[in-house]
């Protein structure tokens, strides 16, 4: 069967690469022990929820509910995988789950050895994950298995003429939370109705952010009263924009948390900069209060560092497609990117609101920026909009747990 041998080559090719490339040594090393891991840690008179996760955004996405769960049912275990190293290296301490490990790959023999060992009740797939013979086997073990946060394109390959196999794969499902009405439409014309709309949780994950957002003294120091920019995962073509107006408006100070934080990149930055600058990892109370533009050296503080910006600025505009804006927008303050956002439904979905804008050019940014500095209300009211904008949209975990019987 094609989709088997296209595994079996994946597979392949991992091990190949391994040699060579860091990512995909440490998946083989995961990989490796990942039934040892299994037998050591599942206990067996256990009851287990599974819930998979293809890397660290679809970790984040379901999180509110595998917390949720674990607060009301705790009765059962959470085991957790990922298929990604950069979701399971980042994760795999989270004190949230009992067991947590690699996804071995998907190949019939693997995914019963798999499920013999964990055994789980039930199995939630977070937004696009749809292994054929996991989802196969669980069906056959009459294991109840739900997809999170799914939003379905009809570019897809479930609608496509072709895609009679990938079809059969979604009847597996028990029931599919799906994110929007477009979604439930698309599965509707080819036959799969067990279908709800309930939004996407990744609303209520970025409410429960700002709730443990952390106190930053060093950021605060900086900030001051100033009107302050935050540019969260900022690339070579954003930081070409931003900086440059940056450097000619003293009224307004930069926070920059760059998407790639190694040190040719920082020197790039600060390459560019004509105002002083400090490094977080490198900052005092004496030198952060001198400089005008600080940047952010290390990981794990953006979420928390959005809360002191009067506006965003989200990276990835100009390649691949632009990163989370909901860790921003939730703060009430308007969010600015690149032209790369169609494929996100909530950036499409912001601007619709007047909560988020998206440049194509200097220009636009320019314009863009001069309003929000010299505009008050204007400032206020598309912050407003964000932040309304995710508190409304807020509540699918809870829509999930009502509709499952544990």
């Amino acid at each position: 069967m094609l989709y088997n041998l296209a595994i079996g080559i994946y597979d392949l090719i991992v091990h190949i690469m391994a040699p060579f490339s860091r990512k995909p040594r440490k998946m083989m090393k995961g990989h490796w022990v990942v039934y040892e891991l299994l037998r050591q840690q599942i206990e067996k008179d256990a009851r287990y929820i599974w819930f998979h996760a293809a890397s660290l955004g679809e970790f984040e996405q379901g999180r509110p509910l595998i917390e949720k769960i674990r607060a009301k049912y705790p009765d059962y275990k959470i085991l957790l995988t990922f298929f990604s190293p950069s979701g399971y290296e980042v994760r795999k301490n989270y004190r949230g789950a009992d067991v947590v490990c690699y996804l071995p790959f998907d190949k019939p023999r693997n995914v019963k050895k798999f499920l013999d060992i964990s055994n789980p009740v039930m199995a939630f797939f977070i937004k696009y994950e749809f292994w054929k013979n996991y989802l196969d086997e669980l069906n056959k073990r009459r294991i109840p298995v739900y997809s999170v946060s799914s939003i379905f394109r009809k570019d897809q390959i479930f609608f496509k003429w072709y895609g009679g196999t990938y079809r059969n794969v979604l009847k597996n499902f028990d029931y599919l939370f799906v994110q929007n009405e477009a979604s439930r439409r698309f599965l509707s014309k080819i036959g799969i109705n067990k279908v709800t709309v309930v939004g996407d949780t990744r609303f209520d994950r970025v409410l429960q952010i700002r709730e443990e957002a952390k106190e930053l003294p060093l950021v605060e120091k900086f900030k001051g009263d100033s009107f302050t920019l935050v540019a969260g995962s900022s690339w070579g073509p954003d930081e070409d924009l931003f900086l440059e107006y940056f450097n000619t408006h003293p009224e307004m100070k930069l926070i920059i948390a760059p998407h790639v934080i190694d040190e040719n990149h920082l020197v790039e930055i600060i390459s560019k900069l004509k105002r002083p600058y400090v490094r977080y990892t490198r900052a005092d109370e004496r030198n952060v209060q001198k400089a005008d533009c600080l940047i952010i050296d290390c990981f794990g503080l953006l979420s928390s560092i959005y809360r002191y910006g009067e506006v965003a600025y989200i990276g990835g505009g100009f390649g691949v497609g632009i990163h989370n804006t909901l860790e921003a927008a939730v703060y009430g303050i308007p969010v600015v990117f690149g032209p790369k956002y169609q494929k996100f439904m909530e950036a499409k979905q912001l601007i619709e609101a007047q909560g988020a804008f998206s440049i194509s050019n200097y220009e636009e940014l320019g314009s863009l920026f001069d309003r929000f500095l010299t505009d008050e209300h204007f400032h206020r009211e598309t912050g407003s909009n964000a932040g309304f904008y995710v508190t409304n949209n807020a509540g699918a975990t809870d829509k999930v747990l009502s509709m499952i019987n544990f």
